[in-house]
């Protein structure tokens, strides 16, 4: 793969920061150097000196003295060793990326920790956009990722879906705009897709395997990036979990993002990104100068917890967080199928913690939910919120079961068929 033309002036631009690798080298080096070099702050002087955090199954994550005094200071802005080495061998075991025995011209894959996967997206469209770029989406979408696109000036090309994701038929029909001479002379040919292809946020619906098999040969015949943003993997009701892009990545093309925020903690802010080499080393350099790294403390707790864990026992919990959230979702729907039947239509999510609803015989719910809804004590989010362009009328809206308790969703449904029937 040639990278050179995916990635933007400033980003080509960006160099390593000279006291950053002094930072990474000192931290690397043996106990008799003598280093007067890095601006760090002496551990001593900080007021923090040990902690204890005992997890819901009882396991105790200590952080001695000397522990605290590498949790309270700078770290590498990919990541802590440590927890880097976790997981890629969590990577390598989950989806047996092709590139994980490339070498780094041929795009090997390579992972780096960001504070949340929210801040590894961000930095992935800094790197690839430039203003007129034309990307592909499929909407309506999560409103954080249409929020940091719209700024960077880039043309928004709304791919179709229904229940199962992306029409891999009305993407081929998309990018037939382009000639072969096109994508040999890179002529404005979209610069990546992207997609969140397990329980996405809003709609629920989940990508199938043949259609990522599809997409993924689109990608590779019009020479276009996948970037594959899955912060409810972990969420999927059904096993065997689905294959994922980075499971096909047989070129170096596919940006994978994955999350901690909904199966670990979402203020811990742990995200982390996995893709080709030459791109991922283009986000560290940035991470250089803006965050500089991910907290140290929240990166050593959970590495600490998971090597403790162990895979197994990290799946473990993640199947304890499964549940809980199927049971929720069987009180949505069942909630749905007591009060709105005849008034809206639904499908099931295979993934994830919502539900989204089509309202009956309403051509716009902004009004009913922002104001009617509120009057009613219900909060829901209106479907005209996920849409590239806020201003396009919606009939749907969103409803998240992670939170609420079953007879809250009742309720809070009962309320709702209350309106829609006073509105239609």
């Amino acid at each position: 793969m040639n990278y050179s033309h995916f990635i933007t002036a400033v980003s080509a631009a960006r160099k390593a920061s000279p006291i950053r690798v002094l930072t990474e080298m000192m931290q690397k080096s043996p106990p008799s150097l003598i280093s007067l070099a890095g601006g760090v702050p002496n551990p001593n002087t900080f007021p923090f000196k040990m902690a204890t955090i005992t997890t819901r199954d009882g396991t105790a994550v200590d952080i001695g003295e000397d522990l605290m005094k590498r949790a309270l200071q700078y770290s590498p802005s990919a990541g802590i060793p440590e927890l880097l080495s976790w997981l890629k061998d969590l990577q390598k075991s989950l989806h047996n990326p092709p590139t994980a025995k490339y070498s780094p011209d041929q795009g090997q894959m390579e992972i780096c920790v960001t504070t949340g996967s929210q801040e590894g997206l961000c930095k992935v469209f800094e790197m690839l956009i430039n203003p007129g770029d034309n990307i592909l989406l499929d909407a309506p979408t999560y409103p954080g990722t249409l929020a940091a696109l719209r700024p960077l000036g880039c043309n928004i090309i709304n791919v179709p879906s229904d229940k199962h994701g992306i029409i891999p038929k009305a993407l081929k029909e998309i990018l037939s705009r382009w000639s072969p001479e096109d994508v040999r002379k890179h002529n404005n040919i979209p610069k990546f897709l992207y997609t969140i292809p397990n329980g996405s946020n809003p709609t629920g619906t989940s990508l199938t395997t043949d259609r990522k098999k599809e997409i993924y040969q689109l990608a590779r015949q019009y020479n276009f990036l996948v970037i594959e943003d899955d912060p409810y993997y972990f969420l999927q009701f059904g096993k065997p979990w689905a294959p994922t892009f980075l499971s096909m990545d047989v070129d170096g093309r596919v940006i994978r993002t994955d999350s901690f925020s909904k199966i670990l903690s979402s203020g811990l802010r742990i995200g982390f990104l996995t893709g080709p080499k030459p791109l991922i080393d283009r986000v560290i350099l940035h991470i250089q100068v803006s965050t500089m790294h991910t907290s140290t403390f929240t990166q050593l707790m959970i590495a600490q917890l998971l090597q403790q864990w162990g895979e197994k026992g990290f799946l473990e919990h993640v199947d304890r967080v499964v549940e809980f959230y199927k049971t929720q979702q069987d009180a949505m729907l069942a909630a749905a199928d007591k009060w709105l039947k005849g008034l809206a239509d639904w499908h099931a999510p295979a993934a994830g913690m919502f539900l989204w609803i089509k309202i009956k015989g309403v051509s716009d719910t902004q009004q009913l939910i922002m104001e009617k809804a509120l009057q009613k004590e219900v909060l829901l989010v209106p479907g005209g919120a996920f849409n590239i362009d806020g201003s396009v009328p919606s009939s749907y809206v969103r409803a998240s079961f992670s939170l609420s308790s079953p007879a809250q969703m009742d309720q809070a449904f009962q309320r709702l068929a209350e309106l829609i029937k006073e509105a239609v």
